[in-house]
C-alpha cells in the first residue's frame, strides 16, 4: 500500500474499524470460550478439581502473558513495515519472530517441567488440590513451543490487518479442544478417564494443532523472507524487556489474587476460578478493539501520519466504552446462569458478591484495554510498563491491607482491589493522549 492510496478508514472510519474488529472479536473469545468449557466440565469432578484447575491455569496463563510481546511486538513492527511500505522488513520480522517463540517454547519446557510441585507448593495447592495441579501443569507444559508459535504468526498476520485467517485457526483449534476435553476428562470412547490432566492435554494437542495451521498460513498468504537484520531481532528483544516488565507485575499481581482466594478454602478458590476464568473472556473481548486499533495506530505512525492515528485512538476508545457499558449489562442479568454453569453448588454464596464486583468494572475496564492497544500501536512500550507497573504496586499494597483486615466475602474485596488496578491503567492510558502527556507518540507538539 502506497502513501498516495487512500486507507479504507480514511474513508469509512467506523466501517473500517468494525471490519476489521469483528472477526477479531470471534478469533478473541475462541480461547476464553474454551477455557469456560474447561471450567464447566472440571466443575462436574467438584470444587479440589476446580480449584487445581484454577492454579494451573493461572499459572500458565501468566507464564504466556510474559511471552506476550512475541505477539504484541511482532504486530505493531510489521504494521510500522506495511505502513512504511516495506514488504521485505514485514515479512523477514515475522518469520524472526516464529523461530525465537520456537525456541523459547522449548526451553520454556525443559526449564520449568522439573519445578512443578514447588510451583503449585508456592500457589498455596495442598493435597489433593496440590496433585491435581501438578497433574494439569504436568500435560499442559507439553504444549509451550506451540502456544508462543501461535503467538507469533496471529501477531504477524494481525500486522498485516488480516483478521481473517486468525479467526479460522483460532475456532478450528478450540474446536478440537472441546471434543477432546469431553473425551479425555470423562473417559469417552476409547479414551481413559484423565480428568483434570484430560483438560491439559486437549489444550496441548489443539494447540499443536494451531502453530502447523498458523505456520502455514503465513507461508501461504506472505511468504517466506529469512533475511532478517540484527537490529530487528534487538527491537523485539528490546520490547520483550519493557513487556516481559509488565506482564511479570501482572502476573504477581493475579498469582497474589489466586493465592489469597485459595487460602480461604476451596469454596473460594473455586469461586475465583470461575470468576478468573470469565473474567479472562470478557478482556479479551475488550481487547477486540484494541487489537484492531494497534493495526490501524502502527499503520498510521509507519505512515507518519499522526493526525489520522489519533482519530483511530478516539474511535477505538468510544467503541471500546460502550462494549462495556453492555457487557456490565449482560453480566447483571446473567449472574445466575453463569452460577449454575461454572460454580459448584458449595461455593455459590462466595461467588455473588464477587461476580457484582467485576460487573460494575467493565466500562472502566473497557478502557484500560483500549489504551493499551492504542499505545502498543505507537511502539510506546516503556510507558506502558511504567503505567503497570504504578497499578500494580498500588494495587498489591491495598491487597495486602484487604488480607490484614481477613474482612467477610473476602473475594469480594480482591475483586475491588483488581477494579483499582484497572482504573488507574485507564486514567494514566488516557491521559497519554489526552491531553498528551511526555513524549508520547500521539501528543499534539
Amino acid at each position: 500500500m502506497t502513501e498516495n492510496k487512500q486507507h479504507p478508514f480514511e474513508i469509512k472510519p467506523n466501517r473500517t474499524l468494525l471490519t476489521l474488529a469483528i472477526p477479531v472479536l470471534f478469533s478473541m473469545i475462541a480461547e476464553p470460550l474454551t477455557g469456560l468449557v474447561d471450567t464447566a466440565f472440571v466443575a462436574k469432578l467438584g470444587s479440589e478439581a476446580a480449584a487445581s484447575l484454577g492454579v494451573g491455569t493461572i499459572v500458565f496463563s501468566s507464564v504466556f502473558w510474559v511471552f506476550g510481546f512475541l505477539g504484541i511486538g511482532t504486530q505493531t513492527e510489521v504494521s510500522h513495515a506495511i505502513g512504511e511500505d516495506d514488504l521485505a522488513r514485514a515479512s523477514s520480522f515475522g518469520w524472526m519472530a516464529v523461530g525465537i517463540s520456537a525456541a523459547l517454547g522449548l526451553a520454556l519446557l525443559l526449564f520449568v517441567f522439573p519445578f512443578l510441585g514447588n510451583i503449585v507448593e508456592l500457589m498455596g495447592g495442598e493435597g489433593s488440590v496440590r496433585t491435581l495441579a501438578v497433574d494439569y501443569m504436568r500435560y499442559r507444559l507439553l504444549g509451550a513451543p506451540a502456544v508462543l508459535v501461535v503467538l507469533a504468526c496471529f501477531g504477524s498476520l494481525r500486522g498485516y490487518q488480516d483478521m481473517q485467517s486468525p479467526l479460522w485457526i483460532a475456532l478450528g483449534m478450540n474446536a478440537v479442544n472441546v471434543v477432546l476435553d469431553w473425551c479425555l476428562v470423562f473417559g469417552k470412547g476409547p479414551f481413559p478417564v484423565m480428568g483434570v490432566g484430560g483438560a491439559a492435554l486437549a489444550s496441548s494437542i489443539s494447540q499443536w494443532i494451531g502453530a502447523a495451521w498458523a505456520v502455514l498460513a503465513v507461508y501461504r498468504h506472505y511468504g517466506f523472507n529469512s533475511g532478517f537484520r540484527l537490529v530487528d531481532v534487538r527491537r523485539l528483544f528490546v520490547i520483550g524487556g519493557d513487556m516481559f516488565v509488565r506482564s511479570g507485575s501482572v502476573c504477581v499481581f493475579l498469582l497474589l489474587c489466586t493465592r489469597f482466594a485459595t487460602q480461604v478454602g476451596a469454596e473460594s478458590g473455586a469461586a475465583h476460578q470461575a470468576i478468573r476464568q470469565f473474567f479472562v473472556f470478557v478482556t479479551l473481548l475488550l481487547d477486540t478493539f484494541a487489537v484492531s486499533g494497534q493495526s490501524l495506530v502502527g499503520y498510521f505512525i509507519g505512515r507518519a501520519d499522526r493526525i489520522t492515528a489519533r482519530k483511530v485512538a478516539a474511535l477505538v476508545c468510544k467503541w471500546s466504552f460502550v462494549t462495556g457499558i453492555l457487557l456490565t449489562i449482560a453480566m447483571y442479568l446473567g449472574k445466575q446462569p453463569v452460577s449454575w454453569l461454572l460454580v459448584p453448588d458449595e461455593a455459590a454464596a462466595v461467588f455473588s458478591p464477587a461476580w457484582l464486583a467485576v460487573t460494575f468494572l467493565q466500562p472502566i475496564n473497557a478502557l484500560s484495554f483500549a489504551t493499551d492497544g492504542i499505545h502498543m500501536g505507537t511502539g510506546d512500550y516503556r510507558y506502558l510498563r511504567n503505567v503497570m507497573l504504578i497499578a500494580v504496586l498500588t494495587s498489591t499494597i491495598l491487597l495486602f491491607v484487604v488480607d490484614w483486615f481477613s474482612p467477610d466475602h473476602m473475594l469480594f474485596w480482591i475483586w475491588v482491589v483488581a477494579g483499582v488496578w484497572t482504573t488507574v491503567r485507564a486514567l494514566l492510558g488516557m491521559i497519554r493522549i489526552w491531553p498528551g502527556i511526555g513524549d508520547g507518540p500521539l501528543a499534539m507538539c
